[in-house]
């Protein structure tokens, strides 16, 4: 895993640029560091790495292809590099192999096959930069989910390019411009999702995509659409339904093609382990590792003294009956407290699923005994974990039957009622009036993950910008909900939340239930598989019952959160009313005042739990104070 830059223009003092840009993201890579600049002195990369594979210099990055035609940087694995390799070798069209990097795999395969081709074929998470010598263009890369972040943008000098923003900022020419339509999608789903970021000019190349630049593209500030290299909305869309003779051949299916993934994802010449929050997924994904492992899986968790969101006992209860090597780390309001200081720093623009925290605690705390960890994101995206499925399920089953003329009849009543109210009720009326409203499953589904209804009403001069929320809904109403989820939430905020706090601490992170194969596995299903008598992730459960006991995970899901309505009425209230003071906001004219204010009191009063609406103009103020960011 590893951290990477890029300038192309006009910039002066290209490798001190580069350089600079480096530090302030040496904790991705803190094994090396590397830069280099073309012949005509026109494009520049950085590298800075964190040795997974091929430990030796002959992994050192930036790397040139055996012909000297690509140069490349990359940050990411390649699953099945090994399996390319030999298809290169067995058409004789291997070059003749310096070491055994996925690097030194992904250039042979670029010289052998294009990059287009090489993309279709690689199977891994990557961000990847390739400067063509012979075509004199550049091309930016990332990976089908969206694992490894990427941002792109422009200045008067020309393009710049990293890992993350930071890197970018002090680049000569970067105007840190702040985007107010951006503000409005943080402000409704906590998170900024792709291509949009929080400043003007600067885009996040979207998964699954690859952009190809040349020198006028640069030059004149002109931005190419991305190329669609894989699709999951398309996959997920076009996938044909499986038919199974028995539940327990659809097991067995199962069974079989997530052990494959999780073999593919140990390849690694470091020490590997896995979180466990003692949830479905994890527990899964951590029995089928023990299963391949000769020694005891590391494994690690954290609780909370707050008996409502702990989940460490079950962790724990898990880990012994599979034999890992367990830790475990207890979070106070205090832990919590102590690392809100550093979130803008970490998460680079304002993020605000507030499960960052436990997440940034347990990546700490695995960091200081391996160097990779496994994962169980994705299941509830690509198996209908989320239990707000169930409740959107019932809300649009009964809208589903209201006559329209009922509908709309309720809706304008609603939104003529809503003025009139303040705080809960007000939010309650605008929610109904809005999903009554909805033209589809996925504008009706926008309701269920939003937080500020009309975000536009509270930033001054912002206007919402298009999603993923204007795709067309696919299959079922839950597979309508699952894509929408696959191709926002997860690479935008889950995928987030992990890549930074794992990188923070220089570990490595790796998701088996992301494979494209694991993908296409769980999109041939039928929703009978997924949720069957009130149960979701149906098939995932009946595999874990097989490794696991019932009596060990049968309990109501917690989830991976904190108390945060709590703590902002204690430890982190100081902290956070010196961010929401009203003074502060209005001088700042980003944010209207009033609505905020009243969402404060009501919380402080105990009226209503306005943590995650809060969480979200926080983590903004946050991360604007510190990168000194006006509005």
């Amino acid at each position: 895993m590893c951290g990477i830059v890029g300038i192309a223009g006009s910039y002066e003092g290209k490798e001190n640029i580069l350089r600079d840009s480096c530090r302030k993201i040496a904790y991705r890579g803190p094994d090396s560091q590397g830069v280099w600049l073309s012949q005509e002195g026109q494009i520049g990369f950085g590298h800075v790495r964190l040795a997974i594979q091929d430990l030796s210099v002959q992994g050192h990055q930036p790397m040139a292809s055996a012909d000297q035609r690509f140069m490349m940087v990359f940050n990411g694995e390649i699953y099945n590099h090994l399996e390319l390799r030999a298809q290169l070798e067995q058409s004789a069209q291997a070059p003749a192999w310096r070491g055994h990097s996925d690097t030194e795999t992904l250039l042979a395969s670029f010289c052998a096959w294009g990059i287009a081709q090489t993309l279709k074929k690689a199977i891994g998470m990557f961000a990847i930069a390739v400067w063509d010598q012979q075509e004199k263009k550049l091309t930016l890369a990332r990976d089908r989910f969206g694992e490894k972040p990427l941002y792109y943008g422009f200045t008067r000098q020309g393009l710049v390019f990293a890992s993350e923003l930071k890197a970018m900022m002090d680049v000569p020419g970067f105007e840190k411009t702040l985007n107010r339509d951006a503000v409005t999608l943080l402000l409704r789903h906590n998170y900024i999702p792709a291509p949009h970021s929080i400043f003007q000019d600067v885009f996040k190349l979207p998964p699954g995509t690859w952009l190809s630049l040349s020198e006028q593209d640069w030059q004149n500030r002109r931005k190419p659409e991305p190329q669609v290299y894989w699709s999951a909305y398309e996959t997920a869309r076009q996938q044909p339904k499986v038919h199974y003779e028995s539940d327990d051949a659809a097991i067995d299916a199962l069974a079989g093609v997530l052990s494959r993934s999780i073999q593919s994802q140990l390849i690694s010449d470091v020490e590997l382990g896995a979180f466990l929050s003692g949830g479905t997924d994890s527990s899964l994904i951590v029995a089928l590792m023990q299963q391949q492992s000769a020694q005891a899986v590391k494994t690690f968790s954290i609780g909370f003294h707050e008996k409502k969101y702990n989940e460490a006992e079950y962790a724990r209860s898990i880990a012994q009956h599979l034999g890992t090597d367990h830790t475990e780390l207890y979070v106070s309001a205090n832990d919590g407290l102590a690392l809100v200081q550093s979130l803008p720093a970490m998460y680079d623009e304002p993020f605000a699923d507030s499960s960052q925290i436990p997440m940034a605690l347990v990546t700490k705390m695995a960091s200081q005994s391996v160097t990779v960890a496994l994962s169980g994101d994705a299941g509830d995206e690509l198996f209908g974990g989320y239990s707000r499925y169930q409740r959107a399920a019932s809300w649009w089953d009964r809208r589903e039957k209201t006559v329209p003329l009922v509908r709309s009849l309720v809706a304008s009543a609603a939104g003529k009622l809503a003025p009139g109210f303040g705080g809960n009720k007000k939010d309650k009326l605008q929610k109904l009036q809005e999903v009554l409203r909805a033209t589809d499953a996925v504008d009706f589904y926008r309701q269920f993950v939003s937080y500020w209804k009309d975000p536009s009403s509270v930033v001054l001069g912002g206007r919402e910008l298009a999603t993923a929320f204007s795709l067309a809904p696919i299959g079922s109403f839950l597979e309508t909900m699952m894509i929408v989820d696959t191709v926002s939430y997860l690479p935008d905020d889950i995928l987030v939340k992990v890549d930074r706090a794992a990188m923070a601490c220089s570990l490595e992170t790796r998701v088996p239930l992301l494979d494209p194969h694991m993908f296409e596995f769980a999109w041939g299903l039928e929703d009978k598989y997924r949720v069957r008598d009130g149960q979701n992730k149906w098939l995932l459960k009946q595999l874990l019952y097989r490794l696991v006991p019932r009596s060990l995970l049968d309990r109501p899901k917690k989830g991976f959160s904190v108390p945060m309505g709590e703590w902002l009425r204690g430890p982190l209230k100081d902290w956070a009313s010196d961010l929401l003071d009203p003074v502060r906001l209005r001088k700042q004219g980003l944010l209207d005042v009033a609505q905020i204010h009243e969402r404060w009191q009501q919380h402080q009063a105990q009226q209503f739990d306005w943590s995650p609406h809060l969480w979200g103009v926080l983590m903004l103020q946050a991360w604007m104070d510190h990168y000194d960011i006006q509005g």
